[in-house]
């Protein structure tokens, strides 16, 4: 292994953490973006490559990242969208069966900057006591990076779905039933689920609501994604125009979308939720879901009319998932399709495809 260069992350506020530039950060010397903490022991892969990621560097609080390697099965993305990668102890050698790529050399492929040996616990509760916030990390002086990490840019106001989404629809599957999935930063894993139920279109994130519904879907998806929801007035209003018209689930900022198209507000959290042990309970019959969870932005309580709370993250009590009452549309802000993370909410699909074929019935 060749010895590595030191390296700084300098935060916005003038924290100052030592390292080693590791991943492509040897070769672009200085990396910035909105730092947030994720607390998944394994998935480090799925999580880089979650395109709801666009914008942020990612800090590890589990030491070990790397330990098993990569392979192209788990990516949920075409490549990472995110900005950097933060490690305690990036290992060097893999060892699993599966592996075909180290994490390493998979973050240099993907020009993906990184700092490993930094110490990510008071990393991690920094960021929990002052909040996500810009950074900047390089090879440079530390002068150099606190004028950069000074004006790195976060995720507010900002519309990063616009440079994840695909250009053009794609099909997926071959099942009698018909799904389109607004891509706005649509995951591999979700997509697998849905190809399980119907053939599945991915429009995308700037298609009409016209446009879907000249496809005769039996149902629309509104995926996960980057950014701050608020921004996105065009998809907001195709979801608006969808609503009475066609079943509808969202996901993550799907469910932010469907809140704002209902007439709800969206509000960024301190330091998000970011991992794969979140609890949340369904309200109506109080089982409670261990879920995987990645985003800044979450919906207001009691600001969205025609909508009835059905999930609470047993954390901090912030909105989980909702239900119109006055159209057939659902959404949780948890990821159901656990990619990476535990199974508990695969039932969610369930019961999107129950309201597909009570809504296929009704049409009959």
């Amino acid at each position: 292994m060749t010895e590595r260069l030191p390296a700084l992350l300098v935060l916005a506020d003038g924290e100052v953490f030592e390292g080693e530039a590791a991943g492509a950060l040897p070769e672009v010397g200085l990396a910035t973006g909105e730092l947030v903490f994720n607390t998944a022991l394994s998935g480090y892969q799925e999580v880089v490559t979650d395109p709801s990621y666009a914008g942020q560097v990612i800090a590890f609080t589990y030491p070990h990242i790397g330990n098993y390697g990569t392979n192209a099965d788990d990516d949920e993305a075409r490549r990472p969208f995110c900005c950097g990668v933060v490690t305690r102890d990036l290992v060097a050698e893999p060892s699993n069966w599966r592996s075909t790529e180290g994490f390493e050399a998979f973050l240099v492929r993907h020009r993906v900057p990184a700092i490993t040996g930094i110490d990510t616990r008071r990393l991690t509760r920094h960021l929990r006591d002052e909040g996500a916030m810009g950074c900047a990390m390089g090879t440079g002086d530390e002068a150099t990076l606190r004028s950069a990490a000074a004006g790195a840019p976060t995720t507010t106001g900002r519309d990063l779905v616009s440079g994840v989404t695909i250009g053009e629809a794609i099909t997926r599957g071959s099942g009698r039933r018909r799904i389109v999935a607004y891509d706005f930063g649509v995951k591999e894993t979700m997509l697998r689920q849905l190809t399980r139920l119907a053939t599945v279109t991915v429009v995308p994130a700037g298609t009409p609501a016209a446009d879907v519904l000249a496809r005769a879907p039996d149902g629309v998806l509104l995926s996960n994604g980057p950014g701050d929801p608020e921004v996105l007035e065009g998809p907001i209003g195709a979801v608006s125009d969808l609503l009475g018209k066609v079943p509808v689930f969202g996901i993550c900022l799907g469910h932010q979308l469907l809140a704002l198209a209902l007439g709800g507000t969206t509000f960024k959290l301190p330091f998000g939720h970011h991992g794969i042990n979140h609890p949340v309970q369904q309200l109506a019959s109080g089982r409670v879901e261990v879920t995987s969870q990645n985003h800044n932005y979450a919906v207001a309580e009691h600001s969205v009319p025609d909508a009835e709370v059905t999930h609470r993250n047993l954390n901090d009590g912030v909105i989980e998932g909702i239900r119109c009452t006055r159209a057939n549309a659902f959404s949780v802000q948890f990821h159901p399709e656990a990619g990476p993370g535990p199974h508990d909410a695969h039932t969610l699909f369930a019961d999107f495809l129950a309201l597909l074929d009570a809504g296929a019935a009704g049409a009959r």
